[in-house]
């Protein structure tokens, strides 16, 4: 396939990484470098020859820079078809020279929202001229290569040493530089969106990095990748991989899960541990110390444990370390792991250990985005909290401080079970966990079953569930729900309330001595 030589390649990057040496590499092939501002400073100073854009066009920077490559003698060499004698013509009777590679790292829009920048310094941070150009050149593939990443410079040098890019691989730049401003383009879309508070907005756009090619999606016939979209949330996206295979797409999708539950608890009075398998928690509890807090949630359920993933919201510590690796578990996921730690896992090569750097905030805003036929479901993220002051006593009696103690923690971890979802708890360790049943009595029962396994595996003569605290992720419907949670044992029950039938569930937890409070907040999890 024929290659196109490399002769003249314009300069523009916000992002100087690699800069000089890339110009030095180019020019050592014998390619006349044309530059702007900075860039073309710092090239300059690297000691190599370099023409500024203003002696293209004519024109010096002005307005600040905010105009300085908008001109016909930039555009038309990115532009221009030189194979057509039109476009070959208005090339010499005007002066244009043609652009065989266009380089161009954009303002740092994201990094300066990312950072707090106030409106006017983001505002200032949007790239015109380099999007512009991105996109001619691009448009323009046969003749010049558009490069947008600074992890491309080694492939352009390898291109140009050989003699020129081949036609897929500048069709192949081509995609990346529109993906490139596409993304761009989104993430000034969204700023704009929540700086006008709009949350919906006649268009939206998703955009991302990508992270990591995985060897499958949830099931092997399915192709899949993780990407990040620049949100600097703690959680998955920021974690580095400190060992173990790698990450799975079940194993991202279910250390997220695990992470956002425990990142609800306040590590400095609520060490929390929460043990996930399938998106659902088999157990979570919060204890004073890290191993107390992962032996009560793994107890739970010691069979769905098996194979789960871990997610701690204190540093992990060789005393839990060590517990941990005494069954097969796929992921350990926590802000930060200590050096006995990192040692007793180093001896188990296949467990993966993530850790964040810190804690996701429950309460930040964010938009969370379902593809479903032929379009996007596009929602806040649910961010929504009670305290125990917002709380509403609705039956005769009243919980008491230990019940109102374990509803607050249960309320916490239904958040995060998949409807319908019934959460049993007891000295602020979960005992049974209902999740995504069609049925709320069902997932009621399937809970207690849960608990009543815990007796068997311990050999209590009473069941686990007696004494204990329920919470409902949204309203019970019938009182058949709440009677069979009365009956394995429940003293109190945590629900938001808001059922037309609530004057009769009421009165059925009244009947049966329950204590019972509505949040007013309902927390679906489909």
């Amino acid at each position: 396939m024929t290659r196109q030589p490399v002769r003249r390649a314009l300069l523009s990057v916000s992002n100087k990484t690699g800069l000089t040496d890339f110009a030095r590499a180019l020019h050592d092939q014998g390619v006349e470098l044309v530059s702007t501002g900075g860039t073309a400073k710092a090239i300059a100073e690297a000691g190599l020859p370099v023409l500024d854009v203003a002696e293209l066009t004519g024109y010096p920077e002005m307005m600040d820079g905010r105009v300085k490559t908008l001109h016909p003698a930039v555009h038309g060499g990115l532009l221009a078809l030189r194979d057509v004698p039109s476009h070959a013509e208005s090339m010499e009777a005007h002066g244009i020279l043609g652009i065989d590679l266009l380089v161009v790292t954009l303002y740092p829009f994201e990094q300066t929202v990312a950072g707090g920048g106030d409106f006017a310094a983001c505002v200032e941070n949007i790239d015109i001229g380099g999007p512009a150009m991105i996109r001619a050149g691009a448009k323009n593939w046969q003749h010049t290569a558009v490069v947008v990443d600074t992890e491309d410079y080694t492939e352009v040098l390898d291109a140009v040493a050989a003699g020129g890019f081949e036609a897929d691989g500048r069709k192949a730049l081509a995609a990346r530089a529109y993906a490139r401003t596409a993304a761009y383009d989104a993430a000034i879309a969204s700023w704009y969106a929540v700086q006008l508070d709009d949350t919906t907005p006649r268009r939206v756009a998703q955009a991302g990095t990508l992270r990591q090619s995985l060897r499958y999606g949830e099931n092997p016939h399915q192709s899949a990748a993780f990407y990040t979209t620049g949100d600097l949330r703690s959680g998955v996206a920021t974690a580095s991989l400190l060992q173990g295979k790698a990450l799975s797409y079940n194993n991202i999708a279910d250390a997220d899960a695990a992470f956002e539950l425990v990142s609800e608890f306040v590590p400095e009075t609520d060490v929390t541990c929460a043990i996930i398998k399938h998106a659902n928690p088999c157990g979570v509890a919060t204890r004073g110390t890290l191993i107390d807090a992962y032996r009560h949630a793994y107890r739970t359920d010691t069979t769905s444990a098996f194979g789960g993933i871990v997610a701690l919201n204190a540093a992990l510590d060789g005393e839990t370390a060590a517990e941990i690796v005494k069954i097969f578990t796929e992921v350990v996921i926590a802000p930060d792991a200590d050096a006995d730690a990192r040692a007793i896992f180093a001896e188990k090569k296949n467990l993966r250990l993530m850790l964040t750097g810190g804690l996701a905030d429950p309460l930040s805003s964010g938009r969370l985005v379902k593809p479903v036929a032929g379009g996007l479901l596009v929602q806040d993220r649910d961010n929504g909290q009670v305290a125990a002051g917002d709380l509403r006593c609705v039956t005769k009696r009243a919980p008491t401080e230990t019940e109102l103690s374990d509803m607050m923690f249960a309320w916490r971890v239904a958040k995060h079970v998949k409807s319908n979802a019934i959460v049993y708890a007891k000295d602020r360790a979960t005992i049974g966990i209902g999740a995504g049943q069609m049925s709320r009595v069902d997932s009621t029962r399937i809970a207690a079953r849960k608990a009543g396994d815990i007796a068997d595996a311990e050999g209590l003569t009473g069941s686990p569930v007696v004494g204990s605290v329920v919470a409902s992720d949204a309203f019970f419907p019938f009182a058949d729900g709440l009677l069979t949670a009365a009956e394995a044992g429940a003293t109190a029950v945590i629900q938001p309330g808001g059922s037309m039938r609530d004057d009769d569930v009421i009165a059925a937890a009244d009947e049966v001595g329950l204590a019972m409070v509505f949040t007013g907040m309902r927390h679906f999890r489909h």
